[in-house]
């Protein structure tokens, strides 16, 4: 008897959701050298040629699952920002443990969106997602940006700050990463330096 084609689940107006749900899982389990369109396919219950009429090759998938990553990465740091409170320092260290939060729980969709090409490329590739979870961090730093200065160099100390943070963690040069049960010491030392940045005197 000849083996049936996997049938598909999806309408094809989801399809294309469904296999970037599929990467986004894969790379959960698999890291990033196990995605691929074939795997994507089967896990989304479709044929092997199917993701070819959605996306342009791997690279095509891998940037849609990109900006899928930044709006998972966005909405960490939304909701660690809404449980903070009225505080400009405690908002802004928030989304600092949202970044974390994110990095140590996604850590193959991590280095994924910030790799260096999807760094390179992201602005032309997704256009909105990025600036989205940028925004995130510019509405934050914005009660520390002295009146007249440029808001990039305010948010460049947070963004290195932090970034550096997490790829270090994850790279577990703070010891053995355990994602079930975090060790926030390190981090909240760190993220001290973050009490010394003065707010911006109001007009």
């Amino acid at each position: 008897m000849a083996e049936k084609k996997p049938k598909s689940k999806h309408h094809h107006g989801d399809l294309r959701n469904a296999l970037i749900d599929a990467g986004v899982a894969i790379l959960a389990e698999d890291g990033l050298d196990g995605l691929t369109l074939r795997k994507c396919a089967a896990r989304a219950g479709v044929s092997h040629a199917a993701p070819s009429h959605h996306f342009d090759g791997v690279a095509g998938l891998r940037a849609a699952i990109t900006e899928e990553g930044f709006r998972i990465f966005r909405n960490y740091m939304l909701d660690a920002r809404n449980r903070a409170g009225d505080n400009p320092h405690e908002r802004l260290k928030a989304i600092c443990r949202g970044y974390l939060f994110f990095a140590v729980e996604n850590p193959a969709l991590f280095e994924l969106i910030f790799g260096i090409k999807a760094m390179q490329h992201q602005r032309d590739l997704m256009p909105e997602s990025p600036d989205a979870a940028y925004l995130v961090l510019r509405e934050t730093c914005a009660p520390f940006v002295p009146e007249g200065a440029d808001p990039l160099v305010t948010e460049a100390q947070v963004w290195s700050l932090i970034h550096g943070f997490c790829t270090l963690y994850v790279a577990e040069q703070f010891g053995k990463m355990d994602a079930g049960a975090l060790d926030l010491g390190p981090f909240d030392q760190v993220m001290g330096l973050l009490d010394t940045l003065p707010l911006a005197k109001q007009p």
